[in-house]
Formats: structure tokens, sequence, C-alpha cells
């Protein structure tokens, strides 16, 4: 990763956003795949997972946001 920023995570999205909101998408305008891991480098989220998000319900999406937190904190460690 070599843009510095903040770890994604949903409890910090939730807190920007206005209560009633609904889950977040973890889109941080870094739209750039991987090749090798197959997740987009800015939100780490598959091709798959970005289409589907418009459509996913709440629980889909919290889903998503904790395998986004999880490859993050992997990419992290490496």
């Amino acid at each position: 990763m070599s843009e510095a920023r903040p770890p994604l995570s949903l409890r910090r999205a939730m807190r920007l956003l206005p209560a009633g909101a609904g889950v977040p998408s973890p889109c941080v305008g870094v739209c750039r795949m991987d090749a090798a891991t197959g997740w987009c480098e800015g939100c780490f989220r598959s091709l798959d997972e970005i289409a589907a998000w418009s459509r996913a319900d709440e629980a889909d999406k919290r889903s998503v946001w904790a395998r986004v937190e999880s490859r993050q904190a992997a990419a992290e460690s490496s």
C-alpha cells in the first residue's frame, strides 16, 4: 500500500455519516485493481463485491466490510 491514509474500518466510516444512514461504501476513490490479489488497491474489494454493492442488503455490506478489514490487515502486516 503506497498511499498513507488511516486504515479502513466500518466503525470509523459509520461515525462520519448521519445516524441511520446505513452501511457506507468502503470506496476511497483510489480505483485500481491489484492483479496479484484481485482486490481494489483503495478499498480492498473484489470486482464482484464492488459490482454487487448497490444491490446488497445491510448484512451483506457488513460481511464485505469484515473481509475488507481482514484483507487490509493482512496487506499491512506483509
